[in-house]
């Protein structure tokens, strides 16, 4: 399968798009004014300690305070996972952040340090050499610790941290990891030497900016050009990879183009059909996707059968497909959490299977980690998928003034009937010679037009006119009614 990285830099923001085939699977935005946290180390000064949660917040000089919980602070044993003998308030903490502050949420914490390369994740105060699962192969997997093993008594570096050998060292050459290794640990004498001088809140180690990290983690073997329309990002990117991805360096390109790079390929079309709830599947059906606080919901649809007979067939290949669509849609707008999916209600158990076993075969190509939970009782299929940044929908959108991120509006007949239910009120408790309406056009229509015999009603119960103003900045739900 092959595979394009395009990188589209502007002052305002660094784009990232993944193309597998010709089709878009991810897209990553990072704005200069906020870019995402992750990964960043800070020494943090703890401000406040919930014994009832069993965790603190730990100003690291964010706008709003971190969260740690007590199982992420080194230590935990020797305290039992009380919070209150692990940290206390006004104390000093170099912590980790995990996932960026998400809507009201603070960023989340650990003081578990760890810093990725190419090839290895280092983590200081481990022991341990394990093994990104996604290498299935056993004899790889062994080849590999031991390749690791023996890189570090060569260079006597056996009880200092351990690693996490990545993904993309599957059938690296040692030598290469090697490097890695010799990296990870001049990098971590600098952050070492930087807790021991600087206050807090100071950030001490900061991620690499998204060009380069997408280089790092997402770079393959099978990925055939990385094309940046930047000619300073595309130097910063090939001393990159000569220093730690040599093997990549020929595939790095500019592109020169006058026309945008995301428009030749498509992908300003994609990122804003990521962005609507309806996703179309060929075969006729469709999907509707649904964020909420607690959970994305995921429902598929299927559009004009094609006779009962047919029905059950029909249904099966309508959910193969969605399988299919979700497992890519899931990538496009980096949602996680919990999702839960709603297929269409298959009788057939084997049909049940194939769509699952779907599902599971598409997400393995997903770089976040996913876990299908199984099958509800009511037929629904749950699943998580690891959350560290915000959804493309949260990064590129807010939500909307008009219907408060409720995703509709009050009618103009309901509005009509507040307003209706507002002059009565007014008439009461004041003394006026008559009412003024202010509000949008659709509203002022439909008062003047179908409502209006219970305009005429209203006046004879009130014994005052009332008139009518088309405000053009007013939304349908706003409106206000002056005394005359």
């Amino acid at each position: 399968m092959s595979e394009e990285i395009l990188i589209n830099i502007t002052p305002m923001e660094s784009r990232v798009a993944v193309v597998e085939n010709g089709v878009l699977q991810e897209v990553h935005v990072e704005r200069t004014q906020r870019r995402g946290i992750v990964g960043n180390i800070y020494k943090g000064k703890v401000v406040r300690v919930l014994p009832g949660m069993q965790a603190a917040f730990v100003d690291i000089g964010l706008p709003r305070a971190a969260f740690i919980h007590a199982a992420e602070i080194t230590g935990r044993e020797a305290a039992e996972g009380n919070i209150s003998g692990l940290v206390h308030e006004g104390q000093a903490l170099v912590v980790q952040v995990t996932k960026d502050p998400i809507g009201s949420k603070g960023a989340r914490l650990t003081t578990n340090l760890s810093i990725p390369s190419r090839y290895l994740v280092y983590m200081p105060s481990s022991s341990h050499i394990g093994v990104s699962l996604k290498i299935e192969d056993e004899a790889e997997r062994e080849r590999l610790k031991q390749a690791v093993t023996e890189c570090l008594a060569s260079e006597g570096l056996e009880d200092k941290g351990g690693f996490i050998i990545r993904t993309a060292t599957e059938g690296a050459d040692m030598s290469a990891v090697l490097m890695d290794i010799r990296y990870l640990h001049r990098l971590w004498d600098q952050v070492r030497e930087q807790m021991k001088v600087c206050g807090a809140p100071t950030v001490i180690y900061e991620e690499l900016s998204l060009p380069l990290r997408t280089l790092r983690d997402l770079a393959a073997e099978n990925t055939e050009k990385v094309r940046i329309d930047s000619r300073e990002t595309l130097h910063k990117a090939q001393q990159f990879v000569g220093e730690l991805m040599p093997e990549i360096a020929d595939r790095i390109e500019h592109y020169p183009g006058e026309r945008p790079i995301f428009d030749l390929y498509g992908i300003e079309d994609e990122i804003q059909r990521a962005l609507e709830r309806r996703v179309p599947l060929k075969s006729g059906g469709h999907l509707v996707i649904d964020p909420t606080e607690a959970m994305t919901t995921v429902d598929v649809n299927t559009g004009g059968f094609v006779g009962h007979r047919n029905l059950e067939e029909t249904v099966f290949k309508t959910n193969l497909e969605a399988a299919l669509t979700i497992a890519r849609q899931l990538r496009l707008r980096n949602v996680g959490g919990i999702i839960i999916i709603d297929f269409i209600d298959m009788e057939d158990e084997e049909h049940r299977r194939q769509v699952l076993r779907t599902l599971e075969r598409q997400l393995e190509r997903d770089y976040a980690k996913t876990n299908i939970i199984g099958i509800t009782e009511l037929g629904l299929v749950q699943m998580t998928r690891k959350r560290t940044r915000e959804s493309l929908a949260q990064v590129l959108c807010e939500p909307c003034s008009t219907c408060q991120g409720r995703g509709e509006m009050r009618t103009a007949e309901t509005i009509c009937y507040e307003i209706f239910r507002e002059i009565i009120r007014e008439a009461r408790a004041f003394e006026a010679d008559g009412y003024m309406v202010l509000a949008s056009q659709s509203v002022v229509d439909r008062l003047l037009d179908e409502e209006s015999a219970n305009v005429a009603d209203l006046e004879s119960f009130i014994g005052h006119p009332i008139r009518f103003q088309v405000e053009s900045m007013y939304t349908q739900e706003q409106y206000d009614v002056v005394l005359l």
